[in-house]
């Protein structure tokens, strides 16, 4: 195995939201971030809804106390739906039945 496929294969991809994003690029010094780097940094300040720490603590809830996937949760995050309605138009896209009383305590979770 060569130096190079040694490196990817032990690196692992894991899922973030948009302000845990925001944060690992806000350690880069603008002086030395290329052009992506730039406009990334740009659209995650305008997006992101909420500080990297509150993401993770939402994020962690609905896993443990709502039953979605890690992937589901982020997708939430990111969006902070406010109402029923609003979410249901999401989890109509995972195909999955999710009972109103776990929706109720969704919303609870994103919105308090």
């Amino acid at each position: 195995m060569t130096e190079q496929t040694q490196e990817s294969a032990t690196k692992k991809a894991r899922v973030i939201t948009v302000a845990e994003a925001k944060e690992i690029l806000s350690k880069i010094d603008p002086e030395h971030a290329d052009q992506i780097q730039k406009r990334t940094q740009d659209y995650l300040a305008k997006f992101a809804k909420t500080d990297s720490e509150e993401a993770r603590k939402m994020r962690k809830q609905l896993v443990e106390e709502c039953g979605l996937t890690v992937e589901e949760a982020t997708e939430l995050v990111n969006i902070l739906p406010k109402s029923q309605e609003e979410l249901r138009v999401f989890t109509a896209g995972w195909r999955k039945l999710i009972p109103t009383s776990t929706v109720e305590k969704i919303i609870k979770i994103l919105v308090e």
